[in-house]
């Protein structure tokens, strides 16, 4: 398994927004996607964590190149204060 584990530093009056925006892209059907999970930090204000898990790296890459994701992300983007931080790897 490969994927993403991402912290978001969000925009005041936009988590509910985010959060929506995500479990919309969730919930599309990714192809190779297995799971994705959002967490809203006990001690971190309008920061999220994500993760993301693909069945292999293709399946994420193939994601991270589809023109939908793009647009979505660049959605998400708007809502946020500078890009997500990043953290990409295997699974074990």
């Amino acid at each position: 398994m490969y994927g993403t584990i991402f912290r978001m530093k969000v925009k005041p009056g936009q988590q509910d927004h985010v959060i929506t925006l995500f479990k919309e892209r969730t919930n599309q059907g990714i192809k190779g996607a297995i799971a994705a999970y959002l967490m809203i930090p006990d001690n971190m204000t309008n920061e999220l964590i994500g993760v993301a898990i693909f069945e292999d790296r293709a399946s994420y890459e193939a994601n991270s190149n589809d023109p939908n994701q793009h647009e979505a992300y660049s959605e998400l983007r708007a809502c946020l204060l500078e890009d997500p931080e990043w953290t990409d790897g295997e699974y074990a």
